[in-house]
Parts: C-alpha cells; sequence; structure tokens
C-alpha cells in the first residue's frame, strides 16, 4: 500500500481559495473508487465545515478535541459526497492559546492522525490564514504543502515569509516536507496587473516547486460552497471544472 499523502492547503494570507480548493481537490480525489479521501478542517472560522453542510454550531465534536484534549479525530459519521470530514467549530479559535504550554504541542496533529493513516490515501488540511501554532501542527503532520496564491501582487509579495516557514520546518519538525506545488487563484487573464502577476509567479516559483494552471475567477465557485456542493455538482460544464480535475490527477501522483 502507499503511504497516506497528507497534504496542507497553506497561504498565510487569506481570500485565496484555500477551503473551496480543500473540498473540491478531495471531492475529485474521491471520484476515483480506490481513493479514501478526508478532509481536516484547522480553520477556526470553520468554513469548511460549512461548505461541507455542517452547521459548527451544532456540531460537537471537532478537530478541537484531538489537538487540545488529545482524543481521537472526530470524524464525521457518514461521508460526505464520498468524503470523510473531521469538522470544526469556534472553539478552535482558543486552541492557539492553549496550546502554548502544551508539551510536544506541534506534533498534536500528527500523533492525532497516526492511529488513522491505513484507512485512507489522501487526508487534506484546509489551515488558517495565519502562521500560528494550528498552521505549525498542520505542517508538522503534513507530508506535503499545497500553496494557493491569489492573483494579486500583494498576495504573491507574501509568499517570501511562507516559504521561509516552510524551510523552518524542513530544518526541524518536518524534514520530508515536500511542496506539492503552487496555485494561481482567482485569476483574470483581462487584468493587465494580474497576467503579470501571473508571469511573476511561473518565473519565480517554478524552480521551486510546480506552478500550475490557474484557477479563473468566477462567482460559481461561491455559489457552489453555498449550496455545500462541490463545482462539479454544481456546474459540471464550468471551465474550472477541467482545471481543478488536472490538478487533482496531478496531487494523485505525488510520492
Amino acid at each position: 500500500m502507499s503511504k497516506t499523502r497528507i497534504i496542507a492547503l497553506f497561504n498565510q494570507s487569506g481570500g485565496v481559495g484555500k477551503t473551496s480548493l480543500t473540498m473540491n481537490f478531495g471531492y475529485h480525489l474521491a471520484q476515483k473508487k480506490k481513493n479514501r479521501v478526508l478532509l481536516i478542517d484547522l480553520d477556526p472560522q470553520a468554513s469548511l465545515t460549512t461548505f461541507m453542510g455542517l452547521e459548527p454550531e451544532s456540531t460537537t465534536k471537532t478537530v478541537y478535541e484531538a489537538v487540545v484534549g488529545e482524543e481521537p479525530l472526530a470524524i464525521h459519521p457518514e461521508l460526505i459526497h464520498s468524503m470523510g470530514l473531521v469538522p470544526a467549530n469556534i472553539n478552535l479559535s482558543a486552541a492557539e492559546l492553549e496550546l502554548v504550554a502544551a508539551l510536544m504541542r506541534e506534533m498534536r496533529l500528527k500523533n492525532a492522525l497516526a492511529p488513522i493513516l491505513d484507512n485512507y490515501d489522501f487526508i487534506l488540511i484546509d489551515c488558517p490564514p495565519s502562521l500560528g501554532i494550528l498552521s505549525v501542527i498542520s505542517l508538522v503532520a503534513a507530508t506535503h504543502v499545497l500553496v494557493p496564491i491569489q492573483c494579486q501582487f500583494k498576495s504573491f509579495q507574501g509568499t517570501d515569509l511562507l516559504l521561509r516557514t516552510v524551510a523552518t520546518l524542513r530544518k526541524g519538525a518536518n524534514k520530508t516536507l515536500a511542496i506539492a506545488g503552487f496555485i494561481p487563484t482567482m485569476y483574470d487573464a483581462r487584468t493587465a496587473q494580474e497576467s503579470r502577476t501571473m508571469k511573476a509567479i511561473a518565473e519565480q516559483l517554478s524552480p521551486l516547486a510546480t506552478v500550475f494552471e490557474p484557477i479563473p475567477k468566477s462567482i460559481a465557485f461561491a455559489d457552489a460552497s453555498e449550496a455545500s456542493i462541490p463545482l462539479a455538482l454544481y456546474n459540471p460544464k464550468h471551465p474550472a471544472v477541467a482545471v481543478l480535475k488536472k490538478i487533482a490527477l496531478s496531487l494523485e501522483k505525488l510520492q
């Protein structure tokens, strides 16, 4: 059996599409019958939990109990669109403070995942938009980090800090962490600034890892999320679906 690919979707900037991509890549990976997929919501905003059709306020068992209380991961009892889910709610916002003095806090998620690794081929983690402890425990647990970057100059500028964080973790807490690639998001080719930023992303980041085809800007992503379904089910003919499928195929080939 090949090892479980644990992919953290991470960018310390918010609004780059991490949550939507987590849900959609998970869905496309799960369409291959042999792939068993688990999504983990590690963002206190609990957007992934909401996108998957659950109400965070009504969810009593979440990822919080695993990373703070060291309890077994609270996996939602039913598959949602062929995917497992570890939900989150507002309780997770307290985890940053509660983990400050915790022993071996960086290992909390990695340890929680260890007993279930044989049950899944892919585990996708929706990281919070910060460089705090929740992101750190995600990157320590991950085999790969996948970086969405909004096609805006300011968002691209923040990539240096992100890469320094990954490099620091590679020196100690997770020496085998690999960059799965960079995904330009919300791309509008009609905008000169975004075209320039897209070119800069390709030129400067492709030596480090794959720069995938950009995800086009579209209100359809928000509409699909509001309907709590992946884009491929909401609008199968949307041009972004083909891009998502292509990237998911590349993720499936990760070693």
